[in-house]
């Protein structure tokens, strides 16, 4: 039986991050991946997608700008998106992921790993021993609803959308949360035809309103049949064409069906019940992403539920890693959950980090909210005519700082990271003011936020 310092099961971002901080210590570790070093995020997720949505993104912000828009008069050439999206993620290869490994004289194992008690993981038919911890950091798989016929039906999930070798000329997407605005989005670009249904009454329903309806509104603008407030009731696939009926008696058809209704956590398997753990649902965990009551195992990324992105997966992988190491990363300022910053990338994209002004409500804080536009002023001047974008903040006036905010727009997404290290910062809007943003750029928002507030 092999033995090691700390055994990692699942080698996504956040596994990968948590065995090489580890590593570098000078600890002996082993991770444990049964299908890509990289993880869905590097293969069936965020590269690809993004990959699939940026020709899009960028043609429309041409046909924005006078000069460029005379130019840009033809459609994307799906191919080479298709082939630019297949070099990002090395054709589903993950061989140059392994020297990063081999750098740090981390141990990979091929296949499923499981718990078979304390400190004890077996894969296939080995059994390998943690001295010191176990971190399970396997994520998450595609909700598939119990829809009448739609196992039988064929349909897409996220993996399926992400890496196909062709474009269908109708895709009906199930689901209007980040994945199905996105997808349907990028697929639309390229030439499909897009139904895009979703059971509640608006689109993105855990972010502000406005930006849902910014994004809603340039989907249907492009083309995409949105249908709120409609849930499917049964599918059925007849030969290439696949049917749904919705629950006002309607049918929508399509070439394919992608399902994008959330996520489901990956603890089926994992062998919990063996060290008392009941697999069911997420697994809950401390501030520094440990199991209560098992003080060497600990569970990062979306499998504990707390926030489900990849780099809140790679800064709880931090976390883990520094308690093992008897570190502390200040636990009492953890930037997870509703602190996360988040981006969606549609154009309009729809960058926030904190509050939204529900969940200010929800958690009983008294905010102001201030509403400026994103492009305008001087900096917005250079990305195009007519482009939508709004930013919010929102301001505990008590404590004099920013809880919240939301940043829509055209490449709005770095524009995120100020916002987060005001509000994970707790930085006081009086000595924010002297932040100064340079000129001409769309960041003087923050100049806007200042002048409504009168500081």
């Amino acid at each position: 039986m092999h033995s090691y310092d700390v055994v990692v099961l699942g080698a996504g971002p956040g596994g990968e991050v948590a065995a090489g901080r580890l590593a570098q210590a000078g600890l002996d570790v082993a991770i444990v991946e049964d299908r890509k070093v990289g993880g869905e995020c590097s293969f069936w997720a965020c590269m690809p997608s993004k990959a699939l949505l940026r020709p899009g993104e960028l043609l429309a912000e041409s046909r924005r700008v006078p000069g460029t828009a005379e130019a840009a008069t033809g459609p994307l050439d799906r191919g080479a998106v298709l082939r630019r999206r297949d070099e990002i993620i090395n054709d589903l290869d993950d061989s140059a992921q392994l020297p990063w490994l081999e750098e740090r004289g981390i141990a990979l194992y091929r296949g499923w790993g499981r718990l078979a008690g304390e400190k004890r993981v077996v894969v296939g038919e080995e059994t390998i021993e943690a001295r010191r911890a176990v971190i399970l950091a396997g994520g998450t798989t595609p909700t598939l609803p119990p829809i009448d016929g739609l196992a039988d039906a064929r349909p897409w999930t996220n993996r399926e959308a992400t890496t196909a070798q062709a474009i269908p000329a109708s895709l009906i997407v199930m689901g209007g949360g980040v994945v199905g605005v996105e997808m349907s989005q990028a697929y639309c670009s390229l030439g499909a035809r897009i139904t895009l249904v979703e059971g509640e009454h608006r689109l993105l329903p855990r972010e502000e309103e406005f930006a849902c309806q910014q994004v809603a509104d340039a989907l249907a603008e492009q083309g995409v049949d949105i249908r709120t407030g409609q849930k499917a009731t049964s599918v059925c696939r007849d030969g290439d064409t696949v049917a749904v009926t919705l629950g006002d008696g309607g049918t929508v058809t399509g070439d394919e069906l992608l399902v994008a209704v959330g996520r489901t956590p990956q603890t089926s398997g994992l062998g919990l019940e063996s060290v008392g753990i009941e697999p069911d649902g997420y697994i809950e965990v401390d501030a520094y992403a440990r199991v209560p009551g098992h003080d060497w195992l600990y569970v990062i990324g979306d499998l504990n539920g707390r926030a489900q992105f990849t780099h809140m997966a790679k800064y709880q992988a931090a976390i883990a890693a520094d308690h093992i190491l008897g570190k502390d990363m200040t636990a009492e300022h953890l930037a997870d959950g509703a602190r996360s910053p988040r981006v969606i990338f549609t154009d309009p994209q729809v960058a926030a980090v904190g509050h939204t002004t529900r969940t200010a409500g929800e958690a009983g804080l008294h905010v102001r909210v201030v509403d400026v536009p994103t492009s305008g002023n001087a900096g917005g001047s250079f990305y195009g005519r007519g482009a939508r974008g709004t930013s919010r903040f929102l301001i505990d006036e008590g404590r004099g700082v920013i809880v919240g905010a939301t940043i829509t727009g055209s490449e709005v997404a770095d524009f995120l990271h100020a916002a987060t290290i005001a509000i994970v910062g707790e930085v006081p809007l009086t000595r924010l003011r002297h932040a100064i943003p340079p000129f001409p750029t769309r960041s003087e928002i923050w100049l806007d936020l200042f002048n409504e507030l009168g500081i």
